[in-house]
């Protein structure tokens, strides 16, 4: 057997070449766009229900349906992209996404943007695990990996807070069907530059576990859907504790499934591995939050400080910056010093900007209590997010890479939901209950922007809780090597494993 192992035959260790900066130009703008379409249309709601005639509650549905669709159908998007392709998953992925785009912005009905919001979805949910994916095919498991996945990581982290500024712009300046139409130049030149430019790992034969996959699909869209009622209806509400029911059979069947299965959407063996498993943890945790600073800040701003949407998007600036400053640094020292001083810095300094956080009340001004948090958090999720995105796909064998990247991009999406539905619910207590019991010293006219400060700061106490946790579980776990290499008594075994699984998928 050859001394050169899977890994090496895959990616090569070679040098980084111009043609890997393009291609990693092309994936990161793709994850941004994915990333930013979550909040870009944000600021534009108040516009788009009095052009199409949305009520109320029906409006949440042009977040929820690109949400839903997104995080329920992540993990098959990765698998399908192992068996058909990478790059082919990805492409169609895209090209699904930019026509979606375009129809949305043409929209004359609100079923049909909402309708649109789901292919978004969908095309999302093809494309972003095996972007990742294509980052690990590109280049070798190392230093030149560890900097294209911090930048990938930079972009998922700043993606939201810039969604936010352009939606803005985009909004003031032109109209909202931009927010939409924005996407699909830039979808269409990464479906053009692409083929050329990103190197397409070998395909593993195979097909897709039909009955895992479904119960997957069901599992996850049943668990968003669950946490978004949650979310608005409360944890009481039939339909919520109905899609929480129909989650947690269909996760138990699909764990059952895929413990016998030759070829699993999901081999297990990623979940119980205990540094992987602590990674999509802390990720989950650490997504949570930071769509809670997005959805109450951003509501702080306009409420309480009275900003203009565009002021208000423009205010994420310095978490942006300090985002995407602190994931360059990160990945420069990752290799020099190992993960976990950088994770403790990181919890560390995003713990301070949310306890900082919870302090908010009716004095609180931009520069005195928003900027500061703001830069700490940005620092904090750029120094938290580079070493646990590379740690999600190092030491992977070659054809479980997609399945360990769309497991990634799903406990984002889940812990965006379930974190913010959660959070939202401790906010809404909150709130009801500083109006039910004001202070004597609030005046009445005020006593709206008091409850929602008083509900803000509950809220970020227990996001605060969320990212104590991460620290204390990267402060008592043992240190472990970034990468390692595989071993050959380990490949000879995988090999052997992949082959019976291969005979028996063709029987």
């Amino acid at each position: 057997m050859s001394s050169t192992s899977p890994t090496q035959l895959e990616t090569g260790d070679r040098p980084e070449t111009p043609k890997a900066r393009i291609a990693l130009i092309i994936i990161v703008s793709c994850q941004l766009m994915l990333v930013l379409d979550a909040t870009i249309v944000n600021v534009a709601l108040p516009r788009i229900q009095a052009t199409l005639g949305f009520s109320s509650t029906n409006l949440a549905w042009v977040l929820n349906a690109y949400t839903l669709a997104y995080g329920g159908l992540l993990l098959l998007g990765g698998r399908i992209g192992d068996v058909l392709g990478r790059l082919n998953v990805f492409l169609a992925g895209i090209t699904l996404f930019t026509l979606a785009s375009l129809l949305g912005g043409l929209s004359t009905e609100s079923w049909m943007l909402v309708t649109c919001r789901v292919g978004q979805g969908v095309g999302a949910a093809a494309a972003a695990p095996n972007a990742l994916a294509l980052i690990a095919a590109n280049f070798p498991e190392g230093h030149h990996r560890t900097r294209a996945m911090g930048a990938w990581a930079a972009v998922s982290g700043v993606g939201g807070s810039i969604g936010l500024i352009i939606g803005g712009m985009l909004t003031t300046w032109l109209s909202w069907r931009w927010v939409m139409f924005i996407n699909v130049p830039f979808g269409a030149a990464i479906v053009l530059l692409a083929p050329a430019a990103i190197r397409s790992p070998r395909r593993n034969p195979g097909r897709v576990d039909v009955a895992g996959a479904l119960s997957s699909v069901i599992g996850l869209a049943a668990l968003v859907y669950a946490f978004i009622r949650a979310s608005s209806n409360g944890w009481g509400d039939h339909q919520t504790i109905v899609s929480f029911v129909i989650a947690a059979v269909a996760m138990v069947a699909f764990g059952v499934i895929e413990s016998r299965a030759a070829q699993p959407v999901v081999p297990l063996r990623l979940l119980t591995e205990p540094s992987r498993a602590r990674s999509y943890l802390l990720i989950l945790l650490l997504t949570g939050s930071m769509f809670a600073v997005f959805f109450f800040t951003t509501q702080f701003l306009q409420k309480v400080l009275a900003f203009s949407a565009l002021r208000a998007g423009f205010a994420f600036l310095p978490m942006s910056l300090g985002i995407l400053v602190s994931a360059s640094m990160t990945a420069k020292l990752l290799p020099k010093i190992g993960p976990k001083p950088l994770m403790l810095l990181g919890g560390a300094l995003t713990t301070g900007a949310m306890s900082w956080l919870t302090q908010v009340s009716l004095t609180t001004g931009y520069a005195s209590g928003v900027l500061g948090p703001m830069l700490l958090f940005g620092f904090g999720v750029g120094t938290l997010f580079v070493p646990l995105t590379v740690s999600v796909t190092s030491r992977v064998r070659p054809e479980h890479v997609g399945a360990a990247s769309s497991m990634m991009v799903t406990m984002q999406q889940i812990g965006a939901s379930l974190g913010l539905a959660f959070l939202v619910t401790i906010f809404g207590t909150a709130s009801r209950n500083a109006l039910a019991h004001p202070p004597h010293d609030v005046a009445v006219g005020l006593l709206p922007d008091y409850a929602f400060t008083h509900g803000m700061a509950e809220a970020c106490t227990v996001a605060a809780v969320f990212l104590g946790v991460i620290f204390l579980i990267v402060l008592v776990t043992p240190r472990v090597p970034l990468a390692a290499p595989v071993a050959a008594q380990n490949v000879a075994e995988a090999d052997a494993e992949a082959g019976t699984g291969h005979a028996a998928a063709e029987a």
